[in-house]
């Protein structure tokens, strides 16, 4: 039996088991053996000399979003719209047949901007290259998932359902459960509140699936048995997601207006050109850039190239921002002054922990050089040995 079928099995089995007090631990024990058998299938099958061709990208650019969806929703209408590269669109389904990219100037960044192909149901399985897909997407720093306005709601939850499968968490943070593998000392179980999913049996019995008989487990909040397998699994990504709703010019205002309400959705039209700026708006909110100005000593800020800063590719700290300019500034920086909103006062004396916000203005200050030398006997920095043996003699003074 293949692992599909096993999954598909496990499925059916949880479909058909009653949810109460009894039957927890068995669909807890269901639910991480669907996990193992998830991550199996995404792995390489054993003896293949590779993944066969892909449609990864090299990143450019500040940041990177990914377009996914159905077929024929307007991906690649989007795509030609906001970065102005041509990306064929017909009135057929799968007319993307790879991954294209564009570049997006925003805000004085360059933001990259992928149109993917369409997937389906299944995708998470193989279907339709899915695999391929979502794996371009996990590379991504937030995802545009773009849906047609005028088909039922259901696509939203079977496109979410998908990329759960392969390991996409969106718009969700990291569990607080601390969970760390010991050689030694059986299974610890802590809670610093009470719990309601999950208690200490159901805890070993997920353990014991995985061959886990020795780990530290601390839960810092009442988080679910999903939760839990995804930190023991630990390769999730949580990432931003935008809900895209296009062909809003086909549907009434009170569909817009409930669509426009729902959280982190945004409705446009590309055949009307509707609300684009809005979609660009969101989406730099979403991916928090920060850009920094740097100011030489008695000299006008440079405004027209910024550094550019984010949390999630590396921080937006004095140290982060030193780093980005030169990886040896660092150990040269005296103190640094800063204006903008993250300064109580202007200009305020910063370290390296400072945290810098959007469109600060920087001045690094650097270390002073000990002047090598002096003069005659009065020489204050002596390259000499430090034992009085092996010191030469000074040249007696000429009189």
């Amino acid at each position: 039996m293949g692992i599909i079928e096993k999954i598909k099995e496990i499925e059916a089995e949880m479909a058909r088991t009653q949810k109460n007090k009894a039957t927890e631990y068995h669909l807890g024990q269901l639910k991480a053996k669907i996990a193992k058998l998830r991550t199996q299938l995404l792995e390489p099958p054993k003896g293949s000399s590779g993944g066969g061709e892909g449609f990864e990208v090299t990143k450019f650019g500040h940041g990177r979003v990914a377009l996914i969806g159905f077929p024929s929703v307007g991906k690649s209408t989007l795509l030609t719209m906001l970065t102005g590269t041509h990306s064929e669109a017909a009135s057929y389904e799968f007319t993307t047949l790879t991954c294209i990219p564009g570049i997006i100037h925003y805000n004085d960044t360059k933001i990259q901007l992928l149109d993917l192909p369409g997937i389906i149901e299944g995708a998470s399985e193989g279907k339709g290259r899915g695999r391929q897909v979502i794996a371009v997407a996990k590379s991504s720093d937030i995802v545009l998932m773009v849906l047609d306005a005028s088909k039922s709601e259901g696509h939203r939850q079977i496109l979410t359902r998908e990329l759960e499968a392969v390991g996409l968490r969106l718009n969700k943070r990291p569990p607080q459960i601390y969970f760390k593998k010991k050689k030694t000392g059986g299974i610890s179980f802590n809670s610093t509140l009470p719990l309601t999913h999950v208690d200490e049996k159901l805890c070993y019995q997920i353990l014991h699936e995985y061959k886990i008989h020795n780990a530290e487990v601390l839960f810092r909040e009442d988080a679910t048995v999903d939760d839990l397998i995804d930190v023991i699994e630990g390769n999730r990504k949580y990432m931003k997601c935008v809900y895209v709703y296009n062909k809003i010019d086909v549907i009434g205002i009170d569909d817009v207006d409930r669509l426009a309400r729902q959280p982190n959705s945004v409705v446009i039209s590309c055949n009307l050109k509707l609300n684009l700026d809005r979609l660009l708006a969101r989406m730099w909110d979403e991916m928090g850039l920060v850009r920094v100005y740097t100011k030489p000593q008695g000299q006008q800020p440079d405004f027209s190239d910024p550094v550019v800063l984010s949390a999630d590719r590396g921080g937006c700290t004095v140290e982060d921002f030193c780093n980005h300019i030169h990886r040896s500034l660092v150990k040269d920086v005296k103190y640094v002054l800063v204006w903008g909103t993250s300064a109580r006062h202007y200009p305020q004396h910063c370290g390296l922990s400072h945290n810098l916000r959007d469109e600060d203005v920087v001045q690094i200050v650097k270390k002073k050089e000990k002047e090598e030398g002096g003069r005659g006997r009065f020489k204050s920095h002596s390259n000499a040995p430090a034992r009085i043996s092996d010191r030469e003699k000074k040249a007696p003074l000429k009189t």
